[in-house]
């Protein structure tokens, strides 16, 4: 999925292009945050609030373009909305979601608020090209849609400062035959030696090695063995031909001993990093519980008062159908005083039921919003928590190799 993204002002224009009937079919999928339902109003109202602010551009627009043969489905779209929110810090922000059909495509339009309207400031997107490419394709690898040319690039330059992600797609690498191969055939057409090669493999986290059968193979992060002839497509010999002696490649098991090496300083990092980041999001947890807690008494609170200026003023009419003086006295020796008190309490006691449905209504309500809260905090929870467990078992798994004196069996080779 193609990412095409900008921070923008001057809401109305990109209102009017958003509904335009130049697309065959438009729908307006969501508008939150805003008290407007329609675009226009909703980035009036993000306009009028950055007046509060130094911010121009209080707009952040994006196209959410798949590949033109996919079909995506809307779920599809939304989950990778939510992933954008997280990779730019946009969680929260009021936004617009709209959808475009033309010539059998179909993408898709979101746009969110840039103001902070609590701290009343713009939000710094930092990098915002690059972590949506890293998004793109992560994408691509998750969906098996075919890659771009221009997005086959190295898994990772520096092995010793990569990033969470880069990690998890050197974890996935080995899982897209389709995309690995298409890196070794890169790297094989981009050398003309064995140094060459070697440093173009080592770019995307592949160590050159010499193998016990078959010659020249490779290495990666993962401890899987690449038989270099298989991967590039082409015979041995010519393999031979043009990188002549593999005696000057390190043996397998040092060729996984200096990725160990290597690699060990920086999942160490990323394993601090996520244990922190678990923690850190059980404190959220803790906090948005407290907010949504105080936020629902105050509703509470806010149903009982309503409804006791409601019973005030039904008591008062119920009372105001009682004659007084003569009349009254009369009423009660006639029994239509008797008639109009019985009619009086089955009122006040449909009344009762009545305000105490709402406040049950109110308090199921509320008791699922705290459920989903649980259960979207518990997700993320889970999923921070299994990070750190795949780091620690990759760790195990490297100082294991480093401290193993012995080479890979013979005759290996994927």
């Amino acid at each position: 999925m193609i990412f095409v993204g900008n921070e923008r002002g001057n809401g109305q224009n990109l209102a009017r292009h958003l509904m335009s009937s130049e697309n065959e079919h438009v729908t307006l999928h969501e508008i939150s945050g805003f008290a407007s339902n329609d675009l226009a109003g909703a980035f009036k109202e993000a306009e009028a609030i950055s007046r509060g602010t130094k911010c121009q551009k209080f707009l952040y627009s994006l196209s959410l373009n798949p590949p033109c043969k996919e079909s995506v489905s809307t779920e599809v779209f939304l989950d990778t909305i939510s992933r954008v929110e997280a990779k730019l810090g946009l969680e929260g922000q009021p936004k617009a979601v709209v959808f475009h059909e033309k010539e059998n495509r179909r993408h898709c339009h979101v746009v969110w608020s840039r103001i902070d309207a609590d701290a009343m400031k713009a939000i710094t997107l930092s990098f915002p090209k690059r972590k949506l490419m890293e998004l793109s394709k992560e994408l691509y690898l998750e969906h098996g849609w075919d890659m771009p040319k221009g997005f086959l690039q190295p898994l990772f330059r520096d092995p010793k400062n990569f990033t969470l992600a880069e990690w998890q797609q050197a974890k996935r690498i080995g899982e897209n035959p389709r995309e690995l191969k298409a890196i070794f055939q890169s790297c094989w057409k981009q050398s003309d030696n064995l140094k060459s090669l070697a440093n173009s493999l080592q770019e995307h986290g592949l160590i050159l090695a010499q193998g016990d059968r078959r010659g020249f193979v490779a290495t990666d992060i993962n401890g899987e063995i690449y038989a270099l002839a298989k991967w590039v497509g082409v015979k041995t010999k010519e393999v031979r031909a043009r990188l002549g002696d593999h005696e000057a490649l390190p043996s397998i098991g040092d060729a996984q001993t200096q990725i160990a090496k290597t690699v060990m300083p920086a999942l160490e990092k990323l394993e601090r990093r996520q244990a922190d980041k678990h923690t850190s999001m059980s404190k959220q947890h803790e906090k948005l519980l407290w907010k949504m807690a105080d936020s629902h008494t105050k509703e509470r609170k806010a149903l009982v008062a309503r409804q006791e200026k409601r019973t005030l003023k039904e008591t008062q009419a119920r009372q105001e159908r009682f004659n007084k003086g003569l009349r009254g006295l009369f009423d009660r020796i006639t029994g239509a005083y008797s008639k109009v008190k019985r009619q009086n309490e089955m009122e006040a006691f449909d009344a009762a039921e009545r305000d105490q449905k709402q406040r049950d209504a109110l308090i199921f309500r509320q008791m699922g919003e705290k459920r989903q809260l649980a259960l979207h905090s518990a997700e993320l929870l889970e999923k921070s928590r299994r990070v750190p467990s795949r780091l620690q078992a990759d760790l195990e798994r490297l100082r294991a190799s480093r401290t193993s004196k012995s080479n890979a069996p013979k005759g290996l080779g994927r």
